[in-house]
């Protein structure tokens, strides 16, 4: 993301200063981006840091929101897998037609297979999560 937020910043002082253009710097920024939120979703989900909205649960019992973040955990499963099988298909057919992005030529197989894996590692994380009692065994009985 260092490497994205100079590149945007060489490129935007070369055109408004020196009237040169770094061509495809928003190809370049869209696929680093993509591909750096894919890969940090991993960590993210075993580390637990989703954004939570807690304000209609703040007020319910352990055993609750226990429950509740292993229904979460099962939601997020399902999403990332749909999220990993649909980027592997993507990549199977910009692979098959030879999809590239427009300026670089860049090819869209990698960007999706780039996001793939991760979201599948993520599905992974968030299954394992949900069918583990991570916590105290008390909590969820109580």
């Amino acid at each position: 993301m260092t490497g994205l937020m100079l590149m945007t910043c060489y490129s935007l002082i070369g055109r408004n200063i020196f009237d040169t253009a770094l061509i495809g710097d928003f190809e370049l920024t869209g696929v680093g981006a993509g591909a750096a939120i894919a890969l940090f979703m991993p960590l993210c989900q075993l580390k637990r840091e989703n954004i939570i909205v807690d304000f209609f649960t703040a007020n319910r019992s352990e055993a609750f929101n226990f429950k509740l973040d292993r229904l979460g955990d099962l939601f997020m499963t399902v999403i990332f897998v749909l999220l990993s099988w649909r980027c592997g298909a993507a990549a199977i057919n910009a692979k098959e037609t030879m999809g590239a992005s427009m300026l670089l030529g860049f090819p869209d197989w990698i960007v999706f297979t780039s996001m793939c894996i991760p979201f599948g590692i993520t599905a992974f994380i968030a299954a394992m999560q949900a069918l583990s009692k991570f916590e105290n065994n008390d909590k969820a009985s109580s």
